[in-house]
C-alpha cells in the first residue's frame, strides 16, 4: 500500500522570521525562536527538503504535501519542490485581503508549480463568500490547482507557545459556506482538514452538497472533546458512509523537528480503520491512492 501525506507544514526559515517580526525577536529569528521552542533550526530550504526527504523515506512514506504557513511564503515551498519534486506536492496560504494576494496566487500556481491554495478564514476574517476568496477559487479553478479551506475550530500550536495572539473569528470556518462557493467550481478538488475540525455534522453536509468537496485526516484531531459522543471510530464510520472511501485524504500536520513525521498519529488512524471494518481498498484509497489523483503523478 502506497502511503502519502496530505497535510504536513513547511516551517521555513521564512515562517520564523515573519513570526520573529510579531515578536520582535533581536538577531535572527530562523534560529532564535527554535532555541526557544526546543526545535531545530531548519537552515535553508533546500536543507529543510532534505530532512523532510530524509524523513519520508525512514517512515516509508512516498509523497507529502508541504504547506507554507504563513502568506507571502510560498517560495520556500517552491525551493523544496524544486529539489525533490518525486517527492513534495507544494501548497501554499494566501490571505485574500492582501492587496499583492492575487498577484501572489497567480505567481504560486504558474511559475513556482504549486498544486494547492489553502484559505483560513478565521485567521484572515475573509470569508469563503467574498469576493477576494473568489478570485482565489478562480485561480486555483483555471490553472487547474486544487483548494483547501480550513473551518472549525483553529488553534496555532506555535503562536500559543510564543505567547502571540490568535484573533480568529470561528464563525467564518464554516463548511456549508465551503460548499455554496464549491459547487460552483465542480472539478475543483476543494479539500476540508481534521474532518472539519469541530464542524463535523456540517463538513458531512458540505460533502454530500458538493461532490468535488474532500475530508483530510489530520492531526490528532482533539476537536472530538467538543462533541458529546463522538469518536475517531464514529468520525471514519461516518465519513466512510457519506464521502465514501474516494474522498477521504489521510494527513498528519507533522511540522518541526525534532518530532517530524508523526508516526503515532498513522498508526492510530490505520488502526480505527481496521476497528471499523474498512476493506484494503478503502483503506489504501485514504493512506495514498486518493493523493495521486488529486495531485498527480509525481514530478521528476
Amino acid at each position: 500500500m502506497t502511503l502519502n501525506d496530505a497535510h504536513t507544514h513547511f516551517f521555513s526559515a521564512g515562517f520564523l522570521r515573519t513570526l520573529g517580526r510579531d515578536l520582535a525577536v533581536e538577531g535572527d529569528a530562523a534560529v532564535a525562536l527554535p532555541a526557544r521552542l526546543g526545535w531545530e533550526a531548519p537552515g535553508t530550504d533546500e536543507a529543510l527538503a532534505d530532512r523532510w526527504r530524509d524523513e519520508l523515506d525512514r517512515h516509508e512514506v512516498s509523497r507529502s504535501v508541504l504547506i507554507a504557513s504563513v502568506p507571502a511564503d510560498e517560495t520556500s515551498v517552491a525551493a523544496a519542490v524544486a529539489r525533490h519534486p518525486e517527492r513534495f506536492v507544494g501548497a501554499f496560504m494566501v490571505n485574500p485581503a492582501a492587496p499583492d494576494a492575487p498577484e501572489r496566487v497567480e505567481r504560486a500556481c504558474t511559475e513556482l508549480g504549486l498544486r494547492m491554495v489553502c484559505l483560513f478564514p478565521a485567521m484572515h476574517h475573509v470569508p469563503v463568500d467574498d469576493p477576494r476568496s473568489r478570485v482565489v477559487f478562480d485561480a486555483a479553478a483555471r490553472h487547474g490547482k486544487a483548494m483547501f479551506v480550513h473551518c472549525g475550530v483553529l488553534s496555532v500550536g506555535v503562536r500559543k507557545k510564543l505567547g502571540l495572539p490568535s484573533p480568529f473569528d470561528l464563525r467564518l470556518g464554516d463548511p456549508l459556506a465551503v460548499a455554496a462557493v464549491a459547487a460552483r467550481y465542480p472539478d475543483l478538488p476543494v479539500i476540508i482538514p481534521h474532518f472539519g475540525a469541530g464542524f463535523f455534522r456540517e463538513a458531512l453536509m458540505a460533502v454530500e452538497a458538493a461532490p468535488n468537496i474532500l475530508l483530510d485526516t489530520s492531526s490528532s484531531n482533539s476537536w472530538v472533546r467538543l462533541v458529546p459522543g463522538v469518536t475517531m471510530a464514529s468520525v471514519f464510520a461516518r465519513a466512510l458512509e457519506v464521502a465514501g472511501p474516494s474522498r477521504i485524504l489521510f494527513g498528519t500536520d507533522s511540522s518541526f523537528f525534532p518530532r517530524g513525521w508523526q508516526r503515532p498519529i498513522y498508526e492510530g488512524q490505520r488502526a480505527v480503520l481496521t476497528d471499523i471494518g474498512a476493506d484494503a481498498a478503502a483503506a489504501s484509497a485514504i493512506m495514498g491512492g486518493n493523493f495521486d489523483r488529486v495531485f498527480g503523478a509525481p514530478r521528476t
